[in-house]
C-alpha cells in the first residue's frame, strides 16, 4: 500500500485524498484548521461549480447537497455605459447545458473532513515547518501540496512565461446575505462589469442557514469601488457595498434593499496576485514535493474558476496517481502529471487574464453581438465550464470577425 501525504484541506486537498482513500492508498491529510474552526469562521470565497467540476464530485459520492442546494440554470452579463454611470449598455442571458451549484465550504469542507476519515485516512492539525516537510517526505512515496498559504507557497518559484501579472488586479470583498424576499431566489449568476471601475457578481449559495446570495465585489485598485476598509466590521462594509450599487447599479440595489448578513462572518475582503508557479519544489535535503491546485496555478475569481481548477486538477492528479501503479513518484512524473493539468488550466488563465484588462474593441465586438445572437451568447455561457471553446475565436481579432460573420450568415439564412 503506498503512503501519501496531502498538506491542504480545501477543494482539491481533500477531493484528491478521498479518491486516493477510496482506492486503498494509504492516505495522511496536513491542515492548520480544525473542522469547528471552518465550520464557524468566515466565508471563503463564491465557490460556484460548474458541470464539469461537479462530475468529478459526483464520481466520487461527494455531492452530499445536490438535492438541497440552489440550481444556477444561466448567466446575466450586463455591462454599463463608461461614460453614463448607472445605465446599461449591453445585456444579455445565456443558459447552461447543465446546471451549476455553490455549496459554502462551511458546510463542504467540515463534511468532507469526516467523510475522508470514516474512509479510513489520517486527518493531522499542525502549522508545519520546513523539518515537517522533510519528516513526511522520509516517510511517505509522494508529498503533494494543495496550498500555496505561507511558507508552503514559498517554497514554489514562479513560472515567469505563464505568470502575467506581479501585483493583485482586483481587490475583492465578499458577502452572504438573506434572500431579498420569499419567492425571489437567483437561478442565475448575475455577473455586472462596470467598465474602469470593476465588476460585481451575485449568485445563489447554499450556506449555513439555508439557502442565500453570495455578493462580491472585484475592485480596480486605487478605484472608486476599491473602498472597503478590511479593518472594519462586516456590517460596516456592507453598508460601503449598499452605496457603491446605489451609485453604479442601482437595478441591483433594488433587489437587495432589505437583506441582511447571514451571519457575523458573512463577510471576506482580501486580495492577491495571480501567478502559476513551477510544479515541483525540492526540499534541503533533495526531496521533492508536488504542487496542487492554486498552491501552483493561481487565477483571479473574476471568471469563477477556482474551485472548478482545484476539482479538475484532483481528477487529473487522481488519474495519474493511479496509472503510476508501484513506478516511483519522480519529479519526471511530477512536471508531467501538472502539465496534464495545464493542458486545461491555460485556456482559464489566459481567458481570466483577458478579463482583468481593458477588453479590446473586438472582444466587446462579441459581447455586444451576444446580445443578438442567443446561441453566442449561449456559447460564452457554457465556457464557463469548459473555457477551452472560447479559443481561438475570443483571444484573436481575425478569428473573431470569421466567427461573428458566420452567425450573420447563419441567421440571415435561417
Amino acid at each position: 500500500m503506498r503512503n501519501i501525504t496531502i498538506l491542504g484541506a480545501g477543494q482539491a486537498g481533500l477531493q484528491l485524498a478521498i479518491g486516493l482513500q477510496q482506492q486503498d492508498y494509504q492516505v495522511r491529510l496536513i491542515t492548520d484548521r480544525q473542522p469547528q474552526d471552518i465550520k464557524h469562521g468566515y466565508v471563503m470565497s463564491t465557490q460556484c461549480m460548474f458541470h464539469t467540476a461537479l462530475e468529478s464530485e459526483r464520481k466520487l459520492g461527494l455531492d452530499f447537497w445536490q438535492d438541497d442546494c440552489p440550481k444556477i440554470e444561466a448567466i446575466n452579463l450586463c455591462i454599463t455605459a463608461p461614460d453614463n454611470p448607472g445605465h446599461i449598455a449591453i445585456e444579455w442571458q445565456g443558459q447552461l447545458d447543465n446546471h451549476a451549484q455553490s455549496v459554502d465550504q462551511r458546510i463542504k469542507f467540515p463534511a468532507w473532513m469526516t467523510r475522508f476519515e470514516e474512509l479510513g485516512g489520517t486527518l493531522e492539525f499542525k502549522t508545519l515547518s520546513v523539518q515537517d516537510l522533510e519528516h513526511y517526505a522520509s516517510t511517505s512515496d509522494l508529498v503533494i501540496a494543495a496550498t500555496g498559504k505561507g511558507s508552503i507557497g514559498e517554497m514554489f518559484t514562479r513560472d515567469e512565461q505563464r505568470s502575467a501579472f506581479t501585483l493583485p488586479q482586483r481587490h475583492l470583498s465578499l458577502f452572504y446575505v438573506s434572500h431579498p424576499q420569499p419567492g425571489s431566489q437567483l437561478d442565475k449568476v448575475k455577473f455586472n462589469v462596470i467598465p474602469g471601475i470593476g465588476e460585481y457578481f451575485v449568485m445563489p449559495v447554499l450556506s449555513k442557514s439555508g439557502p442565500c446570495e453570495a455578493m462580491l465585489f472585484e475592485a480596480i485598485p486605487g478605484g472608486p469601488m476599491d473602498c472597503f476598509d478590511p479593518n472594519s466590521s462586516p456590517q460596516e462594509r456592507f453598508n460601503k457595498a449598499r452605496e457603491l450599487l446605489h451609485t453604479y447599479l442601482p437595478w441591483e440595489l433594488e433587489r437587495i434593499d432589505q437583506v441582511t448578513l447571514t451571519d457575523d462572518k458573512a463577510a471576506l475582503t482580501g486580495r492577491f496576485t495571480p501567478v502559476v508557479r513551477n510544479p515541483v519544489a525540492t526540499l534541503p535535503s533533495g526531496a521533492t514535493v508536488l504542487g496542487l491546485a492554486d498552491a501552483i496555478c493561481l487565477n483571479d475569481p473574476i471568471t469563477g474558476q477556482g474551485s472548478n481548477n482545484a476539482a479538475k486538477a484532483a481528477q487529473v492528479y487522481l488519474h495519474s496517481i493511479i496509472e503510476q501503479g508501484d513506478k516511483p513518484f519522480d519529479e519526471e512524473w511530477m512536471t508531467a502529471t501538472f502539465e496534464q493539468y495545464w493542458e486545461e488550466a491555460q485556456w482559464v488563465t489566459q481567458w481570466t487574464n483577458m478579463m482583468l484588462s481593458p477588453p479590446p474593441p473586438f472582444v466587446l465586438n462579441i459581447l455586444g453581438a451576444a446580445s443578438q445572437h442567443q446561441s453566442l451568447a449561449d456559447r460564452i455561457t457554457n465556457a464557463f465550464d469548459d473555457p477551452k471553446d472560447l479559443f481561438p475565436w475570443f483571444a484573436d481579432e481575425t478569428e473573431a470577425a470569421l466567427y461573428l460573420s458566420e452567425l450573420s450568415e447563419n441567421r440571415a439564412n435561417s
